[in-house]
């Protein structure tokens, strides 16, 4: 392991220490996350968001959600890198989702990212709409910022603590970056669109209440979670199965991964043939079979057998000479150590 990755790392915003997250990577390699629990913030060595698979992700947005109880850090404008204590620059990524962003050392040490940047840039998020603040209000009394966790105000365009547009979970949607491969798609909470409506359930189409909660009444589909703690309540039941998944891959998702991989073979093999037609054609050698055939007598040529009319189509394309020339010469090689 790299001497400097056992250096307990200290926040380069407040100068506490660093929680350090050991979780498992792709095919089991260790990845190691650091959080800030106070200022919300996780820091990633170079492409470690990259490499989180479905229970290592779990876990991680199980320690933000418990970080929320935290009273927020307030960010500085001088926010250093961990490692070397340079100043950071934000940078702006284009995902597949739209445009994220993460505070990046300019000697690419790694990046910071507030928990609502790294949500953002997974498409986990979405903006909160009038009826999405009308739910939580009825059903919890208060809205909280899914950055911090911190309290909204009902008209508030920013959180008064962290400054991130209030938002919400998109439950289905994580879901799915949880389980990409379709391990656990039996769970209800895979039973919505990614875009859920406030006003109606995408897996029924039932209308929605503002005293409905955050299920659908009808037919009991995940809807969207205001805030952290209550996306990761909805999606941790599928923590057990996603284990056993990456220990043993389901047999339908075996089945999906063959599938896929089956369209890339025949080319491979179209290739291949190709290739060996060129290099035969290229070496001048000829299809030569004895008596125009794999078999002899009515049987079936052995490994030896096969081997040495290799060796006789080799001098027959070097020498050049007629076709019954090395079929009759095999056929008296055999027949002289039958005899023999």
């Amino acid at each position: 392991m790299n001497p400097a990755a056992q250096t307990t790392l200290s926040c380069g915003n407040c100068d506490q220490g660093l929680q350090v997250l050991p979780l498992s990577g792709h095919y089991g390699h260790p990845v190691e996350v650091d959080l800030c629990p106070g200022c919300h913030l996780v820091w990633f060595d170079a492409v470690e968001s990259a490499r989180l698979p479905g229970p290592a992700l779990l876990e991680l947005i199980g320690q933000m959600a418990a970080a929320q109880e935290l009273a927020h850090q307030p960010m500085k404008h001088d926010l250093a890198c961990p490692r070397c204590r340079g100043r950071v620059r934000t940078v702006h990524n284009q995902t597949r989702w739209g445009r994220s962003l993460q505070m990046e050392c300019a000697q690419r040490h790694g990046a910071w990212q507030t928990f609502g940047q790294f949500l953002n840039e997974k498409g986990l998020l979405r903006p909160m709409s009038s009826a999405d603040r009308s739910r939580a209000l009825a059903r919890d009394g208060a809205l909280h910022c899914v950055n911090c966790g911190g309290t909204l105000g009902q008209t508030d365009t920013l959180c008064p603590f962290c400054a991130t547009v209030p938002a919400v979970v998109d439950v289905a949607r994580l879901a799915r970056a949880l389980d990409p491969e379709g391990a656990t798609s039996a769970h209800s909470v895979h039973r919505t669109g990614t875009a859920s409506s406030a006003l109606r359930c995408q897996a029924c189409g039932a209308a929605q209440g503002l005293d409905e909660g955050w299920q659908c009444g009808q037919c009991g589909a995940t809807l969207t979670a205001p805030d952290l703690a209550e996306a990761h309540r909805q999606v941790s039941a599928l923590g057990p199965a996603l284990a056993a998944h990456a220990q043993r891959p389901a047999p339908h998702v075996v089945e999906q991964r063959l599938k896929a991989q089956s369209a890339g073979l025949e080319r491979q093999r179209a290739r291949a043939a190709e290739m060996q037609a060129e290099a035969d054609a290229r070496n001048g050698a000829h299809d030569f079979k004895p008596f125009g055939r794999d078999r002899l007598g009515g049987r079936r040529l052995d490994p030896a057998e096969r081997l040495l009319e290799r060796w006789l189509r080799d001098r027959y394309a070097t020498l050049g000479l007629p076709d019954w020339v090395p079929a009759a010469l095999l056929a008296g090689l055999l027949l002289l150590a039958w005899w023999w």
